[in-house]
């Protein structure tokens, strides 16, 4: 089941993603820094969920006091609180 958040406070308008056993799949960011998302998607495809929020969650962009790895971060915390 795909997941789609809407960020705040960031480039990127929002992140599409999926989760699988437990891990990050196929994120794909619409706006945002081009080569900055796509890295960051790259890296965490196949990444435990826990451990990509634990890598990106606080991160900040600037003096915006977010970024698109902590958007990340807050939707993967958030879509899986929706499935518990």
């Amino acid at each position: 089941m795909a997941f789609s958040y809407r960020t705040k406070g960031v480039c990127s308008r929002t992140i599409t993603f999926d989760i699988k056993d437990g891990c990050v799949t196929d994120v794909k960011f619409d706006g945002g820094c081009n080569g900055n998302t796509k890295g960051i998607a790259n890296l965490v495809e196949g990444m435990p969920v826990e451990e990509a929020i634990r890598r990106m969650e606080g991160i900040q962009c600037g003096f915006k006091g977010t970024s698109c790895p902590d958007q990340l971060a807050k939707a993967l915390k958030e879509a899986t609180a929706a499935n518990e």
